[in-house]
């Protein structure tokens, strides 16, 4: 599973994070869950926010460092969710038609199309609403995933 975003510093590490810790929780050990921007600066780390808002939710984001979208991170993710259209669009012209799709849709089964709010630059609160829709959207992504059967 791989989230997108633009920076990677964000909202796709507060996604890594929190379906990391969900994916433990359901005793889910052998998903691999990672992300990327599709604008990153590599390296960069966490960005303030997403560091106090994980602290506060028992998500560790100290050793995140931010990577580049890529063809080679999409053809080893079954699965790439994006935070916005653009990330969707871009993820699809790396290799990811068909197993790339908006967060929300996802999680949604298409009834939704929207893309999670950017809490770049905002304040801390505007950073907790963030992770509260990532959180609601991954249980319910990770919801999805154990209702469907495996792929052959």
């Amino acid at each position: 599973m791989l989230f997108v975003c633009t920076g990677n510093t964000c909202r796709s590490p507060l996604a890594e994070a929190i379906a990391r810790k969900e994916a433990i929780a359901r005793g889910l050990l052998d998903v691999q869950v990672a992300s990327a921007g599709t604008s990153a600066w590599a390296g960069a780390p966490a960005s303030d926010g997403a560091l106090l808002v994980g602290m506060e939710r028992r998500l560790d984001l100290s050793t995140h460092r931010a990577q580049a979208l890529s063809r080679e991170l999409i053809a080893n993710h079954d699965l790439v969710l994006t935070m916005g259209a653009p990330h969707l669009q871009r993820a699809e012209s790396l290799g990811g038609a068909g197993r790339s799709f908006l967060l929300t849709a996802y999680a949604s089964h298409g009834r939704e199309q929207r893309a999670i709010n950017d809490p770049v630059g905002g304040e801390l609160g505007v950073y907790r609403a963030t992770a509260d829709e990532l959180e609601r959207e991954i249980r319910r992504v990770f919801d999805r995933l154990a209702a469907e059967p495996p792929a052959a």
